[in-house]
């Protein structure tokens, strides 16, 4: 979803990366600023979050959002040991254009290291703040069904941020793609927010 600006608007969400104390980078066009919005009052197994697109082309801000989540699904929740991304953190130069288990393009985590907080007690809730490790988990950016708009996040994610909707989601690829092709920056950072 395009979210309209005038030609001199900033976009709120990178008012918050700032906020935050996160860069955003706008030193060049295409140079992708990619933000989750975790729901603060979220529910498990539902597509209640967000990703952000923020870049400059011609010089004016281009915004775009997908409904996400952030969060794992419920079938892993109950097994436990389940990994939660932190929020309120930038993964700089985490994320590189590759494939997902092997089957399709997504944002795969080849770049730095990112930080999780491990849900161990199976009580269909995802707790914050607790276990924290950091390292090369495959906490990936990529989509539910190939289809459909999923309506349900099930086994989509077991710890990833995935995109409900499959066109959505194409559409978040050719975005990703501008970046390589007119910066030569390779890599991708994410940036993870707590909701308003």
């Amino acid at each position: 979803m395009r979210i309209p600006l005038s030609p001199d608007a900033y976009p709120h969400i990178l008012t918050r990366v700032k906020e935050a104390g996160f860069t955003v980078f706008e030193s060049v066009d295409y140079d992708m600023n990619i933000i989750g919005e975790r729901n603060p009052h979220g529910e498990p197994d539902r597509f209640d979050d967000w990703i952000h697109v923020c870049f400059l082309e011609g010089g004016s801000w281009q915004w775009h959002a997908y409904k996400c989540t952030t969060d794992a699904g419920l079938y892993y929740l109950r097994n436990g040991n389940t990994a939660i991304l932190i929020h309120n953190r930038q993964y700089r130069g985490a994320y590189m254009l590759g494939l997902h288990r092997g089957q399709y393009e997504a944002l795969v985590q080849r770049g730095n290291e990112v930080c999780v907080w491990r849900d161990r007690n199976a009580d269909n809730v995802h707790d914050y703040g607790q276990n924290e490790e950091c390292g090369y988990f495959g906490i990936n950016i990529h989509r539910a069904s190939r289809i459909v708009a999923s309506q349900s996040v099930d086994q989509y994610s077991a710890g990833c941020q995935v995109i409900q909707d499959p066109d959505e989601y194409a559409h978040f690829i050719a975005l990703c793609k501008l970046q390589p092709q007119h910066t030569g920056y390779d890599k991708f950072s994410y940036t993870l927010l707590m909701g308003e």
